[in-house]
C-alpha cells in the first residue's frame, strides 16, 4: 500500500475550515485566522492555504514544488469554485482570485501579492457582462495586468504608472475614477505591449499559467531583498518560510456600493478604546495602503476629529457599518487582543478578509494591555508578557518642548508619536549611508514602499506627502518606534533637484527638519526636545512587573544625572559606579596627571590627597540619592596612559597647565604606553602596584557613606568592587587594603559602616577559578562587556569593522556585545556562579554590562538565577520588564 502524501493544502470558506488559529506555523498568520474567521463563521471568501513547509521544499529544491502539491491545489480549487458558484478560467462565469504571502510573523509590505488572478482578454468579458459594469471589468484587468508584471514577470510597476499619469494628464483626469471602460481598453493594449517589450513575450493568458506563476513569485519573495532586512530587523528566522493564500477575489471596485477598508478594534497609536480605520468607496485594497487616494474615516467621531468633509463609512454605510462592528467586537474577545482587519463591501455585502494581532506604538501597547486587564479580558501576568520589553525605547527618548520656538511649515497626519530632527534625505540609501557616519536624518518621501525599509530603519523619522494613518509608512514607522507625519500634501518634493517646498519656503538635502509625529507637525530646523515622564498606564504596568520580577534590577551611573535618572527609571541601587569617569573632569585631570607623573610614593599620596575630597563628595552625592540602595562602587580600573595626552602638542600644553617638564611628560607617556592596554596595567594590577590609589577611593567611599549617614539616618550600603581580578590572591592583597582603611576611618569617625568587596569578573580563569576567589569575595559581578572581549579575543573597539559582515553572513547569529553569548560567554558566567555558590551558598551574584538590558540575555540571568542585571539608566524600565517576564517564563 502506498503512503500517504503529506498534506500540503487546507481549504476554508463556506463556514468551515480544515485549519485553525493555532496553526500558524504551517498556515502562517494570515491562513491560520482566515480558518478561524471560517470557523466562527464570520463572511470570508473561499480559498486555500498552502503551507509554509512547500516554501522552504520549494526554495531549497531551487524551484521545484513537491510532487502532490499540483493536485492537491486542483482539488482545493475546485472546491473554491463549488462555494463561490464561478470557474477558474470559465470565460463567461469566470472565478478570480488573490494571491497573497502569509508568513507566521506579520511582514506587512515585505512580500508579494496580486489581486484578479485569472483575468484575461476572453474572461474579462465574462465578468463585464456578469457585473453589468465593463468599466469595473476593464479597471481590473489593467490592474491584474500591472501588479502580475510587477511582481511576476519583474516588469517594474512605475513604467504602468507613467503611462497611466501620462493618460490622465493628457486628457485632464485628476482620478482613476474618471477614466472610462474605453480609456481602460486603450491603456490595457499599451499595457500589454510594454510586457512584451520588456520581456520578449505576450502577457499570459492561461490562468493556470498566471496561478502557478504567482505563487512561485510569492515564494520567492521570502527571499527577496526588502523581506531579508525585514527579518533581520525583526529577529525572524530564514527557515520559517511563507505560506501562500489563495482565495476567491472579492471586488470594492464596482460602484458606488462597494468599498474596501483596513480598521483596528483600537486606536493602534494612543491604545484608546475605540474602531480606528479608513476605507475608500470604489476602490481595491492596495489603494487604501498605497497612498494613491486619500482614504476616509470609517467612524463619525474620527471624521469630525481629522475635520474632514468626506462621509464616514457609519454616516455612508449604517447597516453594514452596524454588522461590521459586531465583527470586530467578537473578533477581539475571540483572541483577546487588538485586532487589525481588512474588509471588502461588494454590493452591499460585507466580506472579512483578514484579521491579525495589530501592531501598535509602544504607548498604545501599554495602555491595550493595562485596560484589557482591566476590563477582564486578560490577567496581569499576561498584561505583562504581551509588552516587548524592546519597545519601551519608544517612550524612553526625548519628545518636543512644548516652550520651544517651533516654525511649523507643513501639517499632515499623526501617523506615529514621538519627535525627531535631522538632515533632509530623500533616498532610502542615502539614509543609510549617512547613518553610518552617525549623522541623523530625516526620510522624506512623496511615500515609502517596501524597498524604503533600509532607510525608514536607518532615519529618525519619515515625513510623507501621501497615504494615510494604514498606510506602509505609517504602519512600519510604529513597529519601529519612529515618528512619522503622513500625507502631508502642501509639500512638493522634486526628488532630482533634491528639494523640499512648502508656503514659499524652499529647503534642500542636507537641511535640517523636524518632525512632531504625535502633531502631525514638521518644522524648519531644529526644534528643543524634553525628557518624558512615566507615569499612568506604564507605572500600572511597572508596578505590575514589579511583583512578578524575582531578580533585581540596578544601574550603571557614576554621575548624579544619569544616577537620578536611574532611580526616576525604577533602579534599585548602582550595580556598576566606574570611578575613572570622575577623574576626567575638569579640575580633576591635574591632579590624576601629577600622581601618574610622581615618581616617588610621597608625591602620589599627596596628589591623591587632592582627589580625596572631590572623590568624597562625589560619593555623598551618590550615596544620598540612592537613599540605603546598595552601591557597588569600583575602584580604578582603566590603564594610566588613558588619563595622559598623547599627541606632541597636547604634551605641550599639558606640561604647559601642569608648570611641568615637557620632555619628563613625553617620556612617561613613552614608559606607558602599551601593545594591548585592554589586556595590560590595568585594573587589580594597577592596584597592586599603586595601593595608595585604593585607599585613597576606599577613604573617599567611607567617609562619605560616614557622612552620609551622619545627615540622614540612614546608613549607605557601599559594595567596593576589585576589577579584572584573574586569582584569589589578586583580590586578597587588594582587599586587605580595603577592610584596613574602612576600620581606620571607623575608628576615626566613631562610625562602622556595613560593607562588602567583591570582585569584578571579566575573565575566563576568574570564572573558572570562581571557587578559590569566592572565599575572599563578597559578591561576583560579572562584568560581560569585557568577559566576551576576552572570551572571543575580539576587541569591542575593533569588531565594528568586521561584526556587520559576520552576522550578515551568518557567522555570528548576533552581535556578541549587544546580546549576551549564551553557548560561551553564558557558560562561562553559570561556571563562575555554581562554583562560586558552592564554596559560598547564596553569594550574590549579577552582571553589570550592557547586556544587563537586554531581554534576550536577561532571560538567561534568570535562568541561572543570579540576583540582578545592571545597564545603563534608560535601559531600566526594559530591564524591569525583561525581569519579569523572566521569571514568568522561568516559573
Amino acid at each position: 500500500m502506498a503512503a500517504e502524501s503529506p498534506k500540503h493544502v487546507y481549504s476554508f470558506g463556506g463556514g468551515s475550515a480544515e485549519g485553525r488559529a493555532d496553526m500558524k506555523a504551517l498556515l502562517g498568520g494570515k491562513g491560520a485566522n482566515l480558518a478561524e474567521m471560517a470557523n466562527l463563521g464570520l463572511p470570508v471568501p473561499p480559498g486555500f492555504t498552502i503551507t509554509a513547509e512547500v516554501c522552504t521544499a520549494y526554495n531549497a529544491a531551487r524551484g521545484s514544488y513537491p510532487p502532490s502539491l499540483a493536485a492537491q491545489v486542483s482539488d482545493a480549487l475546485a472546491s473554491v469554485e463549488k462555494i463561490a458558484g464561478a470557474s477558474f478560467g470559465d470565460a463567461r462565469n469566470p472565478l478570480l482570485v488573490s494571491v497573497r504571502s502569509g508568513a507566521r510573523a506579520s511582514m506587512p509590505g515585505m512580500m508579494d501579492t496580486v489581486l484578479n488572478l485569472g483575468l484575461n482578454d476572453k474572461t474579462v468579458e465574462g465578468l463585464a457582462a456578469k457585473s453589468a459594469d465593463r468599466r469595473f471589468a476593464y479597471d481590473s484587468y489593467r490592474r491584474f495586468i500591472s501588479m502580475y508584471s510587477d511582481v511576476v514577470l519583474g516588469v517594474d510597476h512605475a513604467e504602468f504608472e507613467d503611462i497611466l499619469g501620462g493618460f490622465k494628464e493628457q486628457r485632464g483626469y485628476a482620478l482613476d475614477t474618471e477614466v472610462t471602460a474605453e480609456d481602460w481598453l486603450g491603456l490595457i493594449a499599451r499595457y500589454k505591449a510594454l510586457v512584451e517589450a520588456e520581456t520578449g513575450t505576450p502577457f499570459p493568458q492561461d490562468p493556470q499559467a498566471q496561478l502557478w506563476g504567482a505563487i512561485g513569485a510569492v515564494f520567492n519573495s521570502w527571499n527577496g531583498a526588502r523581506a531579508i532586512t525585514y527579518r533581520r530587523l525583526n529577529g525572524i528566522p530564514e527557515d520559517w518560510g511563507t505560506a501562500v493564500n489563495v482565495q476567491a477575489m472579492v471586488f470594492g471596485n464596482m460602484g458606488d456600493s462597494s468599498a474596501t477598508g483596513v480598521a483596528f478594534t483600537r486606536n493602534p497609536a494612543t491604545g484608546a478604546k475605540e474602531l480606528y480605520g479608513e476605507f475608500l468607496v470604489n476602490a481595491q485594497g492596495e489603494d487604501v495602503v498605497a497612498g494613491i487616494r486619500t482614504p476616509q474615516n470609517i467612524t463619525e467621531r474620527a471624521r469630525k476629529e481629522a475635520g474632514s468633509e468626506a462621509p464616514s463609512l457609519e454616516a455612508l454605510m449604517p447597516a453594514t457599518f452596524a454588522e461590521l462592528q459586531q465583527h470586530f467586537d467578537l473578533l477581539e474577545r475571540h483572541y483577546r487582543d487588538m485586532q487589525d482587519m481588512e474588509f471588502t463591501i461588494q454590493a452591499g455585502k460585507l466580506w472579512m478578509l483578514q484579521t491579525r494581532t495589530g501592531k501598535r506604538t509602544a504607548k498604545a501597547a501599554l495602555r491595550i494591555a493595562v485596560d484589557m486587564a482591566e476590563e477582564g479580558l486578560i490577567g496581569k501576568a499576561e498584561a505583562v508578557l504581551r509588552i516587548n520589553p524592546a519597545s519601551l525605547d519608544q517612550l524612553l527618548h526625548p519628545t518636543l518642548d512644548p516652550k520651544a520656538k517651533r516654525e511649523v511649515i507643513a501639517t499632515g497626519l499623526p501617523a506615529s508619536p514621538g519627535a525627531a530632527s535631522g538632515e533632509i534625505v530623500f533616498d532610502a540609501d542615502e539614509a543609510e549611508r549617512l547613518k553610518a557616519l552617525n549623522r541623523r536624518v530625516i526620510l522624506v518621501r512623496i511615500e515609502t514602499s517596501p524597498e524604503d525599509i533600509h532607510g525608514m530603519h536607518a532615519a529618525e523619522g519619515i515625513l510623507t506627502t501621501r497615504g494615510g494613518m494604514t498606510s506602509h509608512a505609517a504602519v512600519v514607522a510604529r513597529g519601529m518606534g519612529k515618528p512619522c507625519v503622513s500625507g502631508a500634501g502642501s509639500l512638493r518634493i522634486d526628488y532630482a533637484a533634491g528639494t523640499m517646498s512648502v508656503m514659499g519656503v524652499n529647503l534642500k538635502k542636507g537641511d535640517v527638519i523636524t518632525i512632531d509625529g504625535s502633531a502631525g507637525q514638521v518644522m524648519k530646523g531644529e526644534v528643543a526636545t524634553i525628557q518624558p515622564e512615566l507615569s499612568g498606564d506604564f507605572a500600572m504596568l511597572m508596578s505590575w512587573a514589579d511583583g512578578l520580577r524575582r531578580m533585581g534590577v540596578r544601574a550603571n551611573a557614576e554621575t548624579p544625572h544619569d544616577a537620578r535618572t536611574a532611580r526616576d527609571f525604577g533602579a534599585e541601587g548602582i550595580g556598576l559606579c566606574r570611578t575613572e569617569h570622575m577623574f576626567f573632569e575638569a579640575g580633576r585631570i591635574q591632579a590624576v596627571r601629577e600622581m601618574i607623573l610622581a615618581d616617588k610614593l610621597e608625591a602620589r599620596r599627596a596628589a591623591l590627597a587632592k582627589l580625596l575630597p572631590m572623590q568624597r563628595e562625589d560619593f555623598i552625592e551618590l550615596f544620598e540619592i540612592m537613599a540605603g540602595l546598595p552601591v557597588t562602587i569600583r575602584l580604578l580600573d582603566p590603564p594610566l596612559h588613558e588619563f595622559l595626552p598623547q599627541a606632541d602638542h597636547e604634551i605641550e600644553e599639558v606640561a604647559e597647565q601642569m608648570n611641568a617638564n615637557a620632555d619628563q611628560l613625553r617620556a612617561r607617556v613613552a614608559e606607558l604606553k602599551e601593545f594591548n592596554p585592554m589586556l595590560g596595567h590595568r585594573g587589580v594590577r594597577l592596584l597592586i602596584s599603586y595601593p595608595e590609589i585604593a585607599e585613597m577611593q576606599t577613604r573617599a567611599i567611607f567617609e562619605a557613606a560616614t557622612e552620609v549617614a551622619r545627615r540622614t539616618g540612614k546608613a549607605p550600603i557601599p559594595e567596593v568592587m576589585v576589577p579584572l581580578v584573574a586569582s584569589k590572591n589578586e583580590l586578597d592583597r587588594v582587599k586587605d587594603r580595603v577592610v584596613a582603611v574602612a576600620e581606620q576611618v571607623a575608628k576615626e569617625t566613631g562610625v562602622a559602616i556595613a560593607y562588602s568587596v567583591g570582585t569584578m569578573i571579566e575573565l575566563p580563569r576568574a570564572a573558572l577559578r570562581a571557587a578559590e576567589i569566592a572565599e575572599s569575595a563578597d559578591f561576583f559581578s560579572f562584568g560581560t562587556n569585557d568577559l566576551t572581549q576576552t572570551t572571543f579575543g575580539i576587541s569591542r573597539d575593533d569588531a565594528a569593522r568586521f561584526i556587520g559582515e559576520y552576522t550578515a553572513k551568518g557567522v555570528f547569529k548576533f552581535d556578541p556585545f549587544i546580546s549576551l553569548d549564551i553557548e560561551g560567554v553564558g557558560e562561562l558566567v553559570r561556571i563562575g556562579t555554581e562554583r562560586g555558590r558552592g564554596v559560598k551558598p547564596g553569594l550574590k551574584a549579577g552582571i553589570c554590562g550592557e547586556h544587563g538590558g537586554d531581554p534576550a540575555s536577561i532571560a538567561f540571568c534568570e535562568k541561572i538565577k543570579l540576583d540582578y542585571v545592571s545597564c545603563s539608566p534608560f535601559r531600566v524600565p526594559i530591564a524591569r520588564l525583561a525581569a519579569a517576564q523572566a521569571s514568568l517564563s522561568n516559573s
